[in-house]
């Protein structure tokens, strides 16, 4: 009914079970259209307006709630209010931000002080939904609550209330309780508003149009709140598929798993160093957030294509290893060789008149010999930083030993692909099996590349791929040049190099020392392989350092002389 001595609505619908007055949201009663209209009217939906491109900016969800409440205030002229949100387990609404001019109170929220009040259950003792108070009322059915009078209206427990009141010789009197609910109709706060003021000041009740305006904007805010989530659960999915594919990773090759991890922690250092720079090449190089978390994911995924490479091949520890290490094999065959030899001297002591201590001495000597071969064999085996020639000619003159297998068949001590493999001069890996592992940057990229990257994330493909490159263009897999790269790219391929030197549990390779991997990418500045310009920072403002001490194993940590340090002046 409509009172016209008041000029307001008082009840839509009367409950005389609860003996309460309330507004049911999204629903006007039939004389809506007579009632005046503010004054303010345009001022409301000015407001109204400009929340609305506020809640379209992106702000933190924090700032958003605030601006929410501030102008649900102005716009009724509320003395106070307050937001709730619903708790994780969605049982409860905890206090978010609560304000009261008179008091002088603003808790919660951005720069408010922490609020100490429990949350109000939603549900009862029974699991049934607590419509007992006015906020659990308006969450469970979904429905707005306008009282003219808290201490004339029955049905509710105001008891929190009335001690507030009590506490802070305070005057509780009209109340505002409209739900925010998402597109699905899904429950994602609730904002509440005390004490309407008249302009001369006086409470009164909160009209049909002030409910019919903060129903608006809690319908726009809870969209933008809704946007907001969506995109941080987006944000949080899309990181967690990343980490899957690192757990695929490291439980694949626990060390390739290691490097995805540093890589990025690295590239961000440098990253920010060169950010700080203010002189030289680089000091027009800015990074905002956007930029941060795009080259971080870069960072994360600049070798998932190794989730393809064969195990045998991206963590192959010696030159003859497969699934399994084939020097075994090959210990095998000097083992018959060493009986057979032992065997042919037995048969030639049994001869008549036969020179035993000359056998003897024979069977010692080809038993040494075979033993030198093996150890020098097992040593070939394990990668290092260059076989020599004389050393690649003992492996063939080895192999070229005749030995009967098994089957009978005499044939070479060694195949062809172990010959290929125990020759090879630097590293453990054939020019095949380089080419598998080159391989993996250009499977990262055509992964990254089939992915529909949003705007602010579309250069993770070319920072995550140009790790391989060279500044000359000497570098794989399209031959960039310094000047085709970005410079997040050229940090990723500082941080790539310097993380594989200083790493210490690669079964291939012992890590280097702080003096040692300087000394190498130093001639990779001066050589074209990485940015100078880069180096240069990375020296200078001792990211290395922070890096090392955070991650390296103490007898790592040697003195570094940077006056000594190739292409790096100080």
């Amino acid at each position: 009914m409509y009172s016209q001595a008041q000029g307001r609505y008082t009840v839509e619908n009367f409950n005389p079970a609860m003996n309460m007055v309330f507004l049911h949201a999204g629903r006007l009663p039939h004389d809506a259209m007579h009632e005046p209209v503010p004054s303010n009217i345009a001022e409301r939906l000015d407001l109204l307006t400009e929340l609305s491109v506020a809640l379209g900016t992106g702000h933190a969800a924090d700032v958003l709630l605030d601006r929410i409440l501030r102008v649900a205030k102005d716009m009724t002229h509320a003395d106070g209010g307050t937001l709730y949100r619903p708790s994780a387990d969605g049982r409860s609404m905890c206090f978010h931000i609560s304000l009261n001019d008179t008091l002088g109170l603003r808790q919660g929220g951005v720069g408010g002080s922490p609020i100490a009040l429990a949350p109000l259950p939603l549900f009862d003792a029974g699991g049934q939904p607590d419509l007992s108070s006015v906020v659990a009322y308006a969450a469970n059915r979904r429905e707005s609550v306008n009282i003219e009078d808290v201490y004339r209206a029955d049905g509710f427990n105001f008891s929190g209330m009335r001690a507030f009141d009590s506490q802070f010789g305070y005057r509780s009197q009209s109340f505002l309780t409209v739900p925010m609910l998402d597109h699905e109709g899904e429950l994602v706060g609730v904002l509440q508003l005390i004490n309407a003021r008249a302009p001369d000041g006086a409470v009164q009740p909160f009209s049909h149009t002030d409910q019919r305006f903060i129903e608006a904007l809690a319908a726009q805010a809870a969209v933008a709140l809704t946007k907001q989530q969506l995109i941080g659960q987006l944000e949080g999915l899309l990181e967690a598929i990343v980490n899957l594919i690192n757990i695929g990773i490291d439980e694949k090759s626990p060390y390739t798993g290691r490097h995805c991890q540093f890589v990025p922690e690295l590239t961000m250092l440098l990253a920010e160093a060169a950010h700080a720079t203010d002189s030289g090449p680089l000091a027009d190089f800015r990074m905002d957030d956007g930029d941060r978390k795009e080259l971080r994911l870069a960072g994360l995924l600049h070798d998932c294509g190794k989730i393809t490479t064969p195990v045998h091949v991206v963590d192959k520890a010696t030159k003859l290893e497969t699934i399994f290490d084939r020097v075994h094999l090959v210990d095998t065959r000097f083992e018959v060789l060493l009986r057979d030899a032992e065997i042919a001297a037995l048969r030639d002591r049994c001869v008549a008149g036969a020179d035993r201590a000359a056998i003897d001495d024979r069977l010692a000597s080809e038993q040494a010999r075979l033993r030198a071969d093996r150890d020098f064999l097992r040593r070939a085996n394990v990668g290092g930083e260059g076989m020599s020639p004389d050393d690649q000619e003992r492996v063939r003159r080895i192999a070229a030993r005749r030995w009967t297998g098994p089957d009978g068949i005499e044939r070479d001590f060694l195949d062809a692909d172990e010959v290929l493999n125990l020759t090879v001069r630097f590293g453990t890996l054939t020019d095949e099996e380089r080419r598998i592992i080159n391989n993996h940057i250009v499977v990262t990229i055509r992964m990254l590349e089939s992915l529909p990257w949003p705007k602010h994330l579309r250069k993770v493909p070319e920072y995550a791929g140009g790790h391989h490159e060279r500044m000359d263009g000497k570098g794989y897999p399209r031959g960039l040049t310094r000047d085709q790269m970005s410079v997040p790219a050229r940090v990723m391929a500082i941080a790539d190099i310097f993380e594989a030197l200083t790493a210490c549990d690669r079964p291939y390779k012992k890590g280097k020392t702080l003096s040692e991997s300087l000394d190498i990418l130093g001639r990779f500045a001066l050589n074209g392989h990485i940015d100078p310009d880069l180096f240069d920072i990375f020296v200078r403002r001792k990211v290395y350092l922070g890096f090392a001490r955070a991650n390296l194993a103490p007898w790592q940590l040697d003195a570094v002389d940077e006056s000594a340090i190739p292409g790096y002046v100080p």
